[in-house]
This record gives C-alpha cells, structure tokens and sequence, in this order.
C-alpha cells in the first residue's frame, strides 16, 4: 500500500512513517520544515526515518499543504491508497499569538488535502483531531459523542473545523474519513514546546520549571507509540456508514456518510506534579518549581474514553508513565549528549 503522511518531519509523523515502513507499506511524506520549533530536529527525525527498517521504500518531499497547486500535484503524481494526516500548526498558545498561521495550516491547508483525496479517489482519510477541541466540557471522562461547540482556544477551534470539514467531504462524495482526538502525546523525538520536553531541559539547566495552575493539571498523557498503533489500525479500518445513526438523535462521532471520530488516549488521567516528580526520578535531580496561575487557553483535566476506538480496532495503550518518561529520557541525554 502507498500512504501519504503529511508533516512527515513532525513528532507524531516521523514516528508514524517509521511504523508504516515496518509494515511493509510504502510511504511519501511531506513538511514544509517551518522553524515554529528547531528545523535541526525535523531534519534528524527525516534521517531517522530514512534509516529505520525499510527506509529505502521512504521519500521524502518538502511541501507545505498550504501549497494548493503544489498539493494537487502531489495527489496526481504518486496516485496513494490512502493518507494519514498530521500536518498541522500546533499548540494552543501559539494560536493566541499568531492565528493566521492556524487559518493557513489547519483550514486552508485541510481543504487542499480534503480536495486531493476527492479527486484522486484516496480509499481512506485520517487525520489528526485533538483532546483540545472538549474546551469547557467537565464530564469525564471525554467521549465523543460529547457536544463539542465549546472550544477555548483557537486552535481547538481549527481542529473542530477539520472534523465539520471533513464530515462534508464524506457525505457529498463518500470519502472515508477518521479523526483521531490525540491526548497529550509524549515520548522520544517529542516536540520542544511541551512539557516534557520543557521541564527536562530547564531541570537538566538547573533552572526553574513554569508550573501552570499551580500544578493541579490533570492530563491523559500518551505514549507516541500507543498513539501510532492506534492511528495504524484506524487507517486499516476504513470508516464506514452507521445505518443506526438518526438525524432525530444525531451522535456527532459517526454519520450515515463513511465518517468516524475517535479519542486515543491512555484512559488513565495523571496528575502535573505526579508527572513531575516521575520526571525528577527518571533523571535523579529535583526540580526548581515556580507556581504560576491557569493560562489562557488552557483546560484543568483531560481523560480520554477510548471504548469505541477499541471496540472497533482493538486499540489498547499499553506504555505506563513511568516507562515512557524514562524512554524519553534516555532518548533525550542520547540526542543531546548529556
């Protein structure tokens, strides 16, 4: 099978690439390299990829998917079976600060993929959601049948999008759309603007870590390889018609039209300072904590009910925080030879 995976060269991407490649299936991936964080570890990561298992059957484009004709042609040329896409501008606060670059990437650049899967008859679309898009919801833990009308911060509001965006593309000409709600992803080769990534250089530093709310976050951190299993088996399983769905009662996370949502999650909330002192184990030093009020955009707790994803693929996180913090760890002193 040939697979497009946009933003091949992200954290999430180059990890998903790698375990297409193990799978035997031929991948193309794009990014358009942009410097939101250091270009230097998107490169490593498209090396790392190149010489994993199977690399050879890897190529690699430079691309953004705000590229329209670009994108066209791409779609015409490599003729894929089906495409996972991850490219996106992430984070919440950024989009506090620059949300043009969320209207170029995460709508604009969305339509332009929605429109090469239509045109080239892609067998099956999946794309990355985010927990983000539950905003003010309280109940948990978050399902997808929950109303999601309520995001806080612009990003989530582009994510939300996709999904409506998507939706549309399934009804009117029967794309087979997934989304896929990540929670908090973490591991090696993660990105440097989350907390992981923050906390282990500023603890490492000697510096102090910016502790938001005061530390009493709950997040459903996920392990990138749990969330790279989950988002191979939604790709092996196309979405498809709910012919119990009724417009009278309408569950937003499935359609008449071949359309899903899924959460992929570990289904086990931790909380911020039992996360950090795991981290101040995993690297024998304790941390410098300033404690500092909620942000803007941000939300107290997420917890992840991932019933459905496993009910229909079988997903089942399997990474203990413990173990996946000392797998960064260890790939973080490697990368950075400390």
């Amino acid at each position: 099978m040939k697979v497009l995976v946009t933003g091949a060269a992200g954290f999430i991407g180059g990890a998903t690439c790698k375990a297409l490649l193990s799978a035997g299936h031929t991948v193309v991936g794009i990014d358009n390299l942009n410097d939101y964080y250091e270009v230097e570890l998107k490169e490593a990561r498209l090396q790392d990829i190149s010489q994993s298992s199977h690399g050879d059957k890897f190529s690699f484009v430079k691309l953004g998917i705000e590229d329209k004709e670009g994108v066209a042609a791409l779609f015409k040329d490599e003729r894929f079976d089906k495409v996972v896409h991850l490219a996106a501008q992430a984070g919440v606060r950024y989009s506090i600060e620059n949300p043009h670059a969320y209207v170029d990437s995460n709508l604009v650049g969305f339509v332009n993929v929605l429109e090469g899967c239509r045109h080239e008859n892609i067998k099956h679309l999946v794309y990355s959601s985010s927990s983000s898009v539950y905003g003010a919801n309280e109940t948990m833990p978050f399902i997808e049948s929950d109303n999601v009308d309520h995001p806080v911060s612009l990003y989530a509001a582009t994510k939300k999008a996709n999904e409506l965006m998507a939706h549309s593309y399934s009804h009117l000409y029967g794309l087979p759309t997934t989304g896929l709600r990540f929670f908090t992803v973490y591991g090696p080769w993660g990105r440097p603007d989350m907390a992981l990534f923050k906390f282990t250089k500023a603890i490492l530093a000697g510096d102090e870590i910016q502790v938001y709310n005061y530390g009493d976050h709950y997040r459903d951190f996920t392990y990138v390889d749990d969330i790279v299993d989950g988002v191979l088996k939604a790709l092996d399983n196309n979405a498809a018609s709910d012919e119990s769905w009724s417009g009278k009662t309408p569950n937003p996370s499935t359609s008449k039209a071949p359309y899903r949502i899924y959460n992929i999650g570990a289904h086990e909330p931790v909380h911020l300072l039992s996360f950090i002192e795991t981290l101040e184990n995993a690297l024998g030093v304790k941390a410098k904590k300033n404690l500092l009020p909620i942000q803007a955009g941000d939300v107290p707790a997420t917890y992840a009910n991932v019933d459905a994803l496993n009910k229909n693929t079988g997903y089942m996180p399997k990474v203990s925080i413990t173990e996946g913090i000392t797998n960064f760890v260890n790939w973080y002193r490697s990368y950075y030879k400390i």
